[in-house]
């Protein structure tokens, strides 16, 4: 009885902890499923060949009318696109978590900043598992505006953008008190990786579906990552929150 007890407590605990964080967060368990069940209906949807109408309509409509191989917009618009672009590239992310995991060690937090190095590895681990799963063709109607290396599904930018940029955003918003600036700084994690998720379809080195893809698995792997960073700060194995630099939230 007093086991039970205790379970519920630290349950009930944990439920407090997230509601106080941001009340969406709630589903954090419910989404993921929800979310992995709608990308295995996907993987299964292009394996037959039936987004292909789909994918070529909207990859043609960001090409200029009678002349695919130049995408709609002037130079200006098309560079800043390669811009956004290199927001997801390897290079950009790892710069970016390394520098953010070092801030985390720096400020006491080491066992947060392995956790965000763990949450990362463990997303390119599920990416490249996918891509070599599936090994989809990149777009062949357009010339591609970026070098590409590696298959198309899911879309290696978009997921990580979401894993990194929501990951990331969530710590920063941790540091906060107000729920308008967590959501602020949250929305701006979200915003840059749809930026990334839509340079790759406008540059024709994605299928709309790759990047779809990539959006669903990385923002559910971001949030399963979440859920258990909230539930370990729960039991003491990662540091709490903060209310600031350095200060333990009360």
């Amino acid at each position: 009885m007093l086991n039970s007890t205790n379970t519920n407590s630290r349950f009930a605990a944990l439920l407090a902890r997230c509601s106080r964080f941001e009340p969406l967060t709630l589903m954090a368990v419910a989404v993921p499923a929800a979310v992995l069940l709608a990308f295995a209906t996907l993987g299964r949807a292009i394996g037959a060949g039936s987004t292909r109408a789909f994918d070529e309509a909207i990859i043609l409509a960001m090409r200029t009318p009678g002349n695919p191989a130049v995408p709609v917009g002037p130079l200006w618009f098309q560079e800043m696109v390669r811009d956004f672009t290199a927001l997801g590239s390897t290079g950009v992310l790892t710069f970016m978590v390394l520098a953010i995991a070092g801030f985390l060690a720096m400020t006491r937090k080491g066992q947060s900043a392995l956790f965000v190095l763990l949450s990362v590895c463990g997303g390119v681990l599920i990416s490249e598992t996918m891509k070599w799963l599936y090994d989809r063709a990149r777009p062949d109607v357009v010339p591609h505006g970026a070098e590409v290396y590696s298959a198309s599904f899911p879309s290696g930018h978009s997921m990580m953008s979401a894993v990194v940029y929501l990951t990331l955003g969530a710590l920063v918003a941790h540091t906060q008190a107000n729920r308008g600036v967590k959501r602020y700084i949250l929305t701006l994690a979200v915003l840059l990786a749809v930026l990334v998720g839509l340079s790759r379809i406008y540059l024709g080195v994605h299928w709309p579906t790759d990047v779809l893809a990539g959006w669903a698995l990385g923002g559910a792997w971001a949030l399963v990552c979440w859920f258990v960073m909230t539930w370990l700060q729960s039991r003491g194995q990662v540091e709490p929150e903060t209310d600031g630099v350095g200060v333990e939230s009360r």
